[in-house]
């Protein structure tokens, strides 16, 4: 559960932002063969294009040929769907169809738990909505709780999933801490990739960082390489210290911040309680605290001391959605990843949106 704390106060983790209320995170429901989130992730999704695939072998050529399931990319599928033969095609539909079911049942089961029970929009984000099979597995799993009479409204989220972890590090501190600068240092881990990068938030243009966007970053596929603990957050340190760089080579005024998205349960100390257990190495051990590392290897930005504020990742991925949240007040973001990460905001109070002369 997240930590109770005044808006003002700059913690890790935090219940309470200056705009929104995280009433929960990191849902982990469990049913007879573990959690319920696994029915609705990534490896569910090829698990289910793998079944297909054996079921149809029993019968003759597999229409997606011999390239193993788990090589086969989203762009690769998006083709096959678009422009394949009609049984290959049909095949995509299917899986897409057995995994919108799978996915709007788990949806089923969150809106169960009391702090889900008035959600009334759920903003869907992670790798495979950066697809035209995974929007169309949004949108056939929308209709199937509108047919079970369910009204929650879904959407794929609106920025590319990849820049929406560092844009909605910009909602984690108040205004105040922005200002007089355009532009953060911002963090993405995952549990395959870790991005850092510049966001440009064009303060005096919209105080509501509709127009943010991601000016520069820089991506390591860790999975590939299964590093060390150590050498992980190394490689974090010399992205950001490039990315002070080209900030100042670009013209760009960093605000003394860096926020930081990362998965599990964040303690108030900035130290992970559980759910890192995707991440290189041990991230849950007592003794380490990646926001503490970060800011002894960048202890000041722009002359000032360095604040640095971690949450969870699906929880920061969702808050990039703000600003469009803006016409409800109980929301949520699911993140389809290696995972399925999961928050649920109150809106506390109203953007800022007027365009300054």
């Amino acid at each position: 559960m997240p930590s109770e704390t005044s808006p003002d106060l700059l913690v890790h983790g935090a219940a309470t932002l200056s705009r929104v209320t995280v009433d929960a995170y990191n849902a982990e429901l469990r049913h007879a063969d573990g959690f319920v989130g696994d029915r609705a992730s990534k490896r569910a999704f090829q698990a289910i294009l793998d079944d297909w695939r054996e079921r149809v072998r029993k019968m003759g050529e597999d229409p997606l040929g011999e390239q193993p399931s788990e090589e086969i990319s989203k762009k690769q599928l998006d083709k096959v769907l678009m422009e394949g033969d009609p049984e290959a095609a049909g095949m995509v539909h299917s899986v897409i169809e057995e995994f919108a079911q799978e996915f709007a049942a788990v949806i089923r089961r969150f809106l169960r738990l009391k702090e889900w029970k008035d959600v009334e929009r759920i903003v869907v984000g992670g790798g495979l909505r950066q697809s035209r099979i995974g929007e169309l597995a949004i949108g056939r799993t929308s209709i199937a709780l509108k047919a079970r009479g369910h009204a929650v409204e879904l959407h794929p989220i609106r920025h590319v999933p990849d820049e929406a972890g560092l844009i909605g590090c910009l909602h984690l501190v108040p205004s105040w801490v922005l200002a007089g600068h355009d532009s953060i240092l911002a963090v993405d881990i995952g549990g395959s990739n870790i991005r850092a990068g510049i966001v440009e938030f064009h303060s005096k243009k919209k105080r509501d960082h509709t127009d943010a966007s991601v000016h520069r970053m820089e991506l390591w596929r860790h999975r590939d390489d299964a590093p060390k603990r150590e050498d992980a957050v190394d490689q974090l340190i010399e992205f950001l210290h490039s990315l002070v760089k080209r900030a100042a080579k670009d013209g760009l005024t960093l605000a003394p911040f860096i926020g930081i998205g990362c998965p599990g349960v964040i303690r108030s100390d900035g130290s992970i309680e559980r759910g890192g257990q995707n991440l290189p190495g041990n991230w849950e051990a007592k003794d380490f605290n990646l926001p503490q590392r970060l800011r002894e290897a960048l202890p000041k930005i722009d002359d000032h001391e360095t604040v640095i504020v971690m949450h969870n990742d699906a929880v920061v991925q969702g808050l990039s959605e703000l600003p469009w949240m803006q016409d409800v007040k109980h929301w949520a973001v699911m993140t389809i990843g290696t995972g399925l990460g999961n928050a649920h905001f109150t809106n506390r109070a109203p953007l800022e949106d007027s365009t300054e002369d």
